[in-house]
C-alpha cells in the first residue's frame, strides 16, 4: 500500500532543479521523485555495506595491503 510523504522547507532552487529534471525525463515531479526514492532504497546504505564488508573480512580473514591494491590498479592501467 502506498503512503503519501510530505517534505517541507525545500528551497526554491532545489524545487526548480527537480522540476527541470522531471520535465527532461517527461515525468511529473511526483513520478520522478518516487522513482528516485525507489532507486535509493534498492541499494544498501553505506553503513550497511561497510558492515557486510567487515563481516566478510572477519569470516575470510583476508586483507590486502594498500600497496598490493594500488599495484593491481596500476597494472590495469597499462
Amino acid at each position: 500500500m502506498a503512503v503519501p510523504i510530505t517534505v517541507r522547507n525545500v528551497p526554491d532552487a532545489v524545487r526548480d532543479e527537480l522540476a527541470g529534471r522531471a520535465a527532461l525525463a517527461y515525468k511529473s515531479m511526483q513520478e520522478y521523485l518516487r522513482e528516485d526514492l525507489e532507486r535509493l532504497v534498492s541499494r544498501p546504505s553505506v553503513d550497511r555495506w561497510l558492515g557486510r564488508v567487515r563481516e566478510r573480512q572477519s569470516v575470510t580473514r583476508t586483507r590486502l595491503p594498500d600497496s598490493e591494491i594500488l599495484g593491481h590498479l596500476d597494472a590495469g592501467r597499462r
